[in-house]
């Protein structure tokens, strides 16, 4: 049995440009991003004592 495809909304106008202009602000915020430098260094470090 197949599914149906969706149709995905296209934004217009008003409603386009105030999309990209947060989609563009929240790239730039670093308030949501999540910083992993200390969990990378650790990996790091186990793999450096490994023998791979």
């Amino acid at each position: 049995m197949a599914t149906s495809v969706k149709i995905v909304p296209t934004l217009k106008g008003r409603t386009a440009r105030r999309f990209a202009k947060r989609a563009e602000a929240n790239m730039k915020s670093k308030k949501a991003s999540i910083d992993f430098s200390r969990q990378v260094a650790i990996a790091k470090q186990i793999l450096s004592k490994s023998s791979l």
